[in-house]
């Protein structure tokens, strides 16, 4: 299972939020790309990057952090927030972005997240953020009607490669993942599925680990490591994912789809 260090972009700084709250950021870092560096010196296989200023507006803004990251490290990045056109997925993916995360898309316009799918296949992956079950849309600020489960069906069907599911309520609280929602989620799609959300401690991963038979191929994890309350090098090697050193002189991107 890999365990995918999350950095969080707002002004262009690394920041984590406390249950998605934009007013209860914590600033961790001025230089998100030297962050970058950090995890994948500590042996991260993959970065997972979220644009909050992007998520909020529907328009990507942290651009000049994002490609700073992507130049920075040699290991797949993940982007994720603002990006809710074709215009701005293909600009993700031919600044170097090997995979884009779509969100509140998902929930307003599932053709073009079908359409996407077909065009980039491998490339799309969708971020199902939930608040009591219901999908929560414009950065967390909206909450929808739609049941995170009957999304993440419909979005498999349409060609994603993998969901990446967030339980609101555990993000950046360092309480744990939600392991019920979790595992109902996974089984009822067959595309692997990312948790987010909670991860505090070693324990937390191991039992996100026994969900890996149902699919759940990853744990993103991002207040437990800036706090230390992980090691990223510790939780690699509990969880078995590869390190960084096993990656072949001429990876692709097919190495890691």
């Amino acid at each position: 299972m890999e365990v995918i260090p999350a950095i969080d972009l707002l002004e262009g700084r690394c920041v984590r939020l406390y249950q998605g709250d934009y007013s209860r950021s914590q600033i961790f870092d001025e230089n998100p790309s030297l962050v970058a560096k950090q995890w994948v010196d500590q042996g991260a296989m993959r970065l997972h990057v979220v644009d909050l200023d992007g998520a909020k507006t529907g328009e990507p803004i942290n651009l000049p952090a994002i490609e700073a990251i992507v130049g920075a490290v040699p290991v797949p990045i993940q982007v994720g927030g603002g990006l809710r056109d074709r215009a701005r997925v293909a600009q993700m993916l031919d600044m170097g972005v090997q995979r884009v995360i779509l969100g509140t898309v998902a929930v307003e316009n599932p053709q073009l997240v079908a359409e996407l799918c077909q065009e980039f296949p491998g490339q799309i992956v969708v971020g199902i953020d939930a608040r009591n079950g219901k999908v929560a849309t414009r950065g967390w600020l909206e909450t929808s009607e739609v049941a995170a489960g009957d999304l993440a069906q419909q979005m498999a069907l349409l060609g994603a490669a993998a969901i990446i599911y967030t339980d609101i309520h555990r993000d950046g609280t360092l309480e744990g993942p939600n392991i019920e929602a979790l595992r109902e989620l996974a089984t009822r799609i067959s595309i692997p599925t990312i948790a987010s959300g909670g991860v505090s401690s070693l324990t937390d991963l191991l039992s996100l680990l026994a969900l890996e038979p149902l699919g759940v191929s990853g744990a993103i994890v991002g207040r437990a490591l800036y706090t230390g309350d992980v090691s990223l090098s510790e939780a690699i090697q509990a969880v078995g994912s590869r390190r960084l050193q096993d990656i072949p002189p001429d990876f692709g991107d097919s190495a890691f789809a």
